[in-house]
């Protein structure tokens, strides 16, 4: 494969195991059927180990929603600490961003500001940019993505109300100054939920690590109307969410302690 096309699976891809999500009720711990099977390429790792990381201040993909993109600079900061505990060495951001930005000078802004859609061959030309510069100046070995993605979940049936969606079991919130719903609300509608996507590229840009772990609910239940959903003020601050999101999505390139991938009764 070229490298022209490697970049380009880079930009376009997307991943079948991305927005995997289920809907049955539980309280947390143990076996989470939602849990992804992260995928890494060892072999690649073998012959080419990385401990040298800088994390991208853009997406791999689409940007962002606003209300999300402001919680993007702390959640790196969480990701770039777990990289340390672990024996990673992670450059400045500003190693990748300052490049970044010089070469859009050069190519231009790869997102439509408009319909927030990436130009594949714009991010193309300026990862390559960015990467050939860090090569020849840097001791970088790999490069990190972190997207946040938003995406739809369904509550579990049963009394206990728990969505569980990418390894993490979450119980929605209350938003509003009433205390309760209807007795018609519907509780099987879908709520959206935020999950990390963590992805690890080497100098050749060839990915070597794709990995997926919920964080938390985005939407809380509306008790105004007791009918709905409606999205939380609080949205990305429990940082325990966080950090259980972070150890999802780097499953196995960092063992997690007590993963819930595993089923007990395989």
């Amino acid at each position: 494969m070229t490298e022209l096309k490697r970049l380009r699976l880079l930009v376009t891809s997307v991943l079948p195991w991305l927005l995997i999500v289920g809907g049955c009720a539980g309280t947390g711990g143990g076996y989470n059927p939602t849990t992804n099977i992260n995928e890494l390429n060892q072999e690649v790792l073998n012959e080419q180990p990385i401990k040298n990381v800088v994390i991208a201040h853009v997406n791999l993909g689409k940007p962002s929603r606003n209300y999300v993109e402001r919680s993007e600079p702390m959640i790196d900061g969480r990701v770039a600490a777990y990289l340390k505990d672990n024996g990673y060495k992670v450059l400045p951001q500003r190693e990748f961003s300052q490049r970044w930005d010089n070469a859009k000078l050069i190519y231009g802004d790869p997102v439509d500001p408009t319909t927030g859609r990436v130009n594949t061959k714009t991010f193309i030309q300026l990862i390559s940019a960015v990467r050939d510069q860090m090569r020849e100046q840097t001791n970088v070995e790999g490069f990190v993505f972190t997207d946040l993605i938003e995406h739809e979940v369904t509550i579990g049936a049963g009394m206990t109300r728990i969505a569980r969606f990418h390894g993490v079991s979450r119980k929605p919130t209350l938003r509003g100054a009433g205390d309760g719903v209807t007795a018609d609300f519907d509780w099987g509608a879908p709520m959206a939920a935020i999950s990390l996507q963590v992805s690890l590229y080497n100098l050749e840009l060839k990915q070597v690590f794709a990995g997926i772990g919920g964080i938390d609910l985005s939407d809380a239940v509306d008790t105004r109307s007791g009918r709905g959903f409606i999205r939380r003020r609080d949205i990305l601050e429990n940082e325990d969410f966080i950090d259980e999101g972070i150890e999802l999505a780097l499953h196995p390139l960092i063992t997690m302690k007590n993963w819930p991938g595993q089923n007990p009764e395989s």
